[in-house]
């Protein structure tokens, strides 16, 4: 339970022979899927069913050394902001109002991976993972997974990666889910539904036009939220955070895109949520959905959108309290056997929270991982650990009541 969580350094803290463990985490053919899909079972299972369930997608990155660990290379990762040598996962959560918890994952493999055998060979990839496939591809193998599984989601989210494939929203409308997948500030939309045609020629000069385009004129999604009057934003409370309420001015319009790959016009749902930080400036999300305002109500588009914050809280648990950066391995297998374990933890800390929400609503995984390494060691007295727990729940619950007071405060003016 120490800083690193690594191999060596697990063995070392649990007295365990090294050699069994490297042979457990890295050679051992338990299988990893069978276990991840037990996870994702399980987690359905359990997960409390007082608002619309997610499958919430999200990526992750961590940086390596060298270029042996499987799928590592010169990459964008999100963790550090840039391109970096690195290995990125597409991952999945569940998300029910407050709880939420890691359920599926898969390791993007570049282009050069898997055009490569020997490389493959050495970092023991099974033939049928070396097909490349692109994040949005995985992504939708991962939703196509958990729907053939039997898992229960009622819509699925993701951000503006993954939100700009159109292939990807429509494979999920297709399955016959919702979605809710946040785009980027510059996506085009027509605010009337566009015709498509070849535009005539202008003049007797230049090139006669060959190329389809919309009948209607487009504009950025950052453009028509500029156009918006005060009166056309509605104040909406969506849900609990460790700041207070999260609360937004939201905004729905139904809009039109073009499928320029398919030459079609699409129809979506735009939300655009705007909050404001403490010196006053305003922060915009915007998002398509395939929802519809006359069976879903504006509170309930405006939780689905705000619940990609709790997959993001998921890797974080997952990599700062359950060492998920910290893997030391190389091969498919070892990964596969790692993030597996790692969500296995994830899983028991979602009952553990679930179990004492009642009593201990702010327990979080760093508490109940504390809990364990004070039970397995006794570094401290009882008194002096539960002195540490009263001081760390009553600073959360000030920053709680701070941040409602600021709430009121700012109503009020």
């Amino acid at each position: 339970m120490g800083q690193l969580s690594n191999i060596e350094r697990i063995s070392e803290e649990l007295q365990e022979d090294y050699h069994r463990m490297q042979h457990f985490i890295t050679e051992s053919p338990w299988d990893s899927r069978k276990l991840l899909d037990h996870i994702a079972r399980d987690v359905s299972r359990v997960l409390p069913q007082r608002k619309l369930t997610g499958l919430i997608i999200d990526e992750s990155g961590w940086e390596k050394k060298g270029d042996k660990s499987v799928g590592v290379g010169r990459q964008y990762c999100g963790n550090v902001g840039k391109v970096s040598n690195c290995q990125v996962a597409v991952l999945g959560a569940l998300s029910n109002g407050d709880f939420a918890s890691m359920v599926d994952a898969r390791l993007y493999l570049p282009q050069d991976w898997c055009s490569d055998t020997a490389r493959c060979d050495e970092a023991g990839i099974p033939q049928k993972y070396r097909t490349f496939k692109t994040k949005t591809e995985l992504a939708l193998e991962m939703v196509q997974h958990q729907a053939a599984l039997g898992t229960v989601f009622d819509y699925v989210g993701a951000d503006g990666f993954y939100g700009n494939s159109i292939d990807f929203a429509e494979g999920i409308d297709a399955l016959g889910y919702l979605y809710m997948l946040d785009i980027h500030s510059n996506q085009t939309i027509y605010l009337e539904e566009p015709g498509l045609e070849i535009p005539q020629k202008k003049g007797k000069k230049g090139r006669t036009p060959t190329q389809i385009q919309p009948t209607v004129q487009g504009m950025s999604v950052r453009r028509y939220m500029n156009s918006l009057s005060d009166d056309e934003w509605k104040n909406l409370t969506v849900r609990n955070t460790a700041k207070g309420k999260l609360t937004g001015d939201y905004h729905f319009k139904r809009v039109f895109i073009w499928d320029k790959e398919r030459n079609l016009i699409l129809r979506r749902l735009l939300v655009i949520r705007r909050t404001f930080t403490p010196s006053g400036e305003a922060e915009y999300k915007y998002s398509f959905t395939n929802a519809n305002l006359e069976q879903y109500t504006q509170e309930g588009l405006a939780y689905m959108q705000a619940q990609r914050f709790f997959v993001e809280h998921c890797i974080k648990e997952s990599k700062q309290i359950l060492g998920m950066d910290q893997f030391q391995t190389r091969k498919w297998m070892a990964w596969q056997h790692q993030i597996g374990l790692n969500f296995l933890v994830c899983s028991f800390m979602l009952k553990e929270k679930i179990r004492c929400f009642e009593g201990v609503p702010l327990l979080s995984a760093r508490d109940i991982k504390d809990l364990l390494v004070f039970k397995l060691y006794k570094q401290m007295t009882n008194k002096q650990f539960l002195e540490m727990l009263f001081n760390r729940y009553l600073r959360r619950q000030q920053d709680i009541n701070n941040a409602f007071k600021r709430q009121e405060f700012n109503l009020l003016k």
